[in-house]
């Protein structure tokens, strides 16, 4: 995820103060000898695109309207993995397969105290991880403020504290980001609903919560205010996950009615009123009352005020820059990277094009390999997945068999006590190429690399059951589950080789 730079609103050309910065500049950045680029963000495509630029021996001048670290550090995989863990640990404490040995009572939830614990670490992230290099980087000059483009050599940049600059480029990487999507239902937008940023740093827990979505971040959220004493009812468009394996969504679903999580599948809302201090969504069939209301049903990328067309560089329907392998964007001096295009939007996917993009805008040859892209949803258990499930196998028009190993022939979910979900594992007919993984279990985020390594190496499933993995951890399920293509595993030792 990178940082948000949107600005959906037209200015004039009059600069009240105007900056030149660039090749021609009379106050250029340090180091105006080299290759200048423009770099319009602060997240993690913008910051690993600067820093491998700088390198290089590029000057950079990163522009960004808000705070420096993008949506990642700032509202989303850092405070959301803090909250979600907050709230694991609190249903430990309630709950878990060893109460009768171990006595539990229900926690008592400041929440007040987690949000200062969480924010105190989102603030020390930014600051080690972005604001404290930036300062420390005399090749990087700062300009904050919302930029649009003049033509395909320059931005003009409305600066936060008053005027214009104008920022003369050699190259440009637009690393702007996404923003939380809004649905068109009636009566939404004039309530006080929430999007992730608002939840996460809500100040209180509410005692009903209604959640609009059905994938990642809705799940993710869902299940993390649940565990803190919400009760939460999901209201899915679809199912869950459903562009994933059907086993996916429904061993999820499963996961969340068991903890108390009302699921409503394809159910929306057809309107919302709030009155005083109540949401009432009416579903068609039914009406949902709730104390708050978390919208999670995607993200618009960042494109619509930065006057793309002046620089002649293309969008797809959905406002995503369409980009190349190598990162460039239908003007080849320009680049793109992260939740604004149209690459997935992972921050280790966003940081990785910015490393290759700016590579290529300093004259090397980089392309980013997306065909064993890991994914992780933090909910528990976990989703974890890489490349392709048996369906997108099958409409490729690739033969192909799985298996699916259910977790209470792992060793180690049956000594945790913990047998929630499956391990699958996808491989063509005939060479038995590993060609796709999904996994729901504790952990599954933990054992999904050595699923990448398997697939880019182009190993097979028996060469995966013939590795020697660890006794008693969760990554072994890969070997069990690969053994099953040529054995029943439930008539092997604990051990097997």
């Amino acid at each position: 995820m990178t940082a948000s730079n949107e600005n959906n609103n037209t200015h004039d050309n009059t600069c009240t103060t105007c900056i030149v910065l660039g090749t021609d500049g009379s106050d250029s950045p340090p180091g105006d000898a080299g290759l200048h680029i423009a770099i319009v963000g602060s997240g993690g495509a913008a910051m690993a695109a600067a820093l491998k630029a700088v390198e290089r021996g590029a000057r950079v001048t990163l522009i960004e309207r808000g705070t420096i670290g993008g949506t990642c550090v700032n509202i989303g995989c850092v405070p959301s993995k803090i909250f979600i863990r907050a709230a694991h640990i609190a249903h430990l404490r309630q709950s878990s397969p060893f109460d009768g040995g171990i006595s539990s009572s229900p926690p008592s939830i400041n929440r007040q105290a987690l949000l200062a614990q969480q924010q105190a670490r989102v603030d020390e992230l930014r600051h080690t991880k972005y604001e404290g290099i930036l300062e420390g980087n005399p090749a990087i000059t700062v300009l904050h403020g919302e930029a649009r483009f003049k033509d395909d050599q320059s931005l003009v940049v409305r600066l936060n504290d008053g005027g214009d600059s104008v920022v003369l480029f050699d190259r440009c990487l637009v690393a702007t980001g996404a923003s939380p999507t809004v649905p068109p239902i009636p009566g939404l937008k004039e309530s006080p609903f929430w999007t992730s940023t608002e939840a996460l740093v809500c100040e209180a827990i509410p005692s009903r919560l209604a959640v609009i979505g059905s994938s990642v971040v809705a799940l993710e959220l869902a299940q993390a205010f649940a565990r803190l004493g919400s009760k939460v009812t999901i209201l899915a468009r679809h199912t869950l996950f459903y562009r994933d394996d059907p086993d996916v969504g429904e061993a999820m679903t499963s996961a969340f009615r068991a903890e108390g999580i009302e699921v409503l599948e394809h159910t929306q809302a057809s309107n919302v009123t709030y009155a005083g201090k109540e949401f009432v969504l009416n579903t068609g069939q039914d009406e949902l009352l709730a104390d708050n209301v978390l919208v999670a049903t995607g993200r618009v990328h960042n494109t619509g005020g930065l006057n793309l067309a002046a620089a002649g560089i293309a969008v797809n329907a959905q406002g995503a820059i369409t980009i190349d392998t190598a990162m460039r964007t239908s003007e080849p001096s320009i680049y793109a990277a992260g939740d604004c295009t149209d690459q997935p939007q992972f921050v280790y996917v966003a940081a990785a094009a910015g490393t290759r993009a700016a590579i290529n805008m300093t004259g090397g040859e980089a392309a980013l390999d997306l065909s064993a892209m890991p994914t992780v949803v933090f909910t528990d258990p976990q989703v974890a997945t890489v490349g392709l499930t048996e369906g997108q196998a099958r409409l490729a028009g690739m033969d192909v068999e799985s298996r699916t190993l259910t977790l209470d022939n792992v060793p180690r979910a049956l000594a945790s006590f913990d047998t929630r979900g499956f391990i699958k594992l996808v491989a063509q007919v005939g060479s038995g190429r590993l060609i796709g993984v999904q996994a729901v279990a504790p952990q599954a985020g933990e054992l999904i690399q050595t699923a990448v390594i398997a697939i880019r190496a182009k190993m097979t499933v028996k060469d995966l059951a013939d590795q020697l993995f660890p006794y008693l951890t969760m990554v072994e399920g890969l070997k069990l589950c690969a053994q099953t293509f040529f054995k029943d595993v439930k008539n092997l030792s604990c051990c097997a080789g």
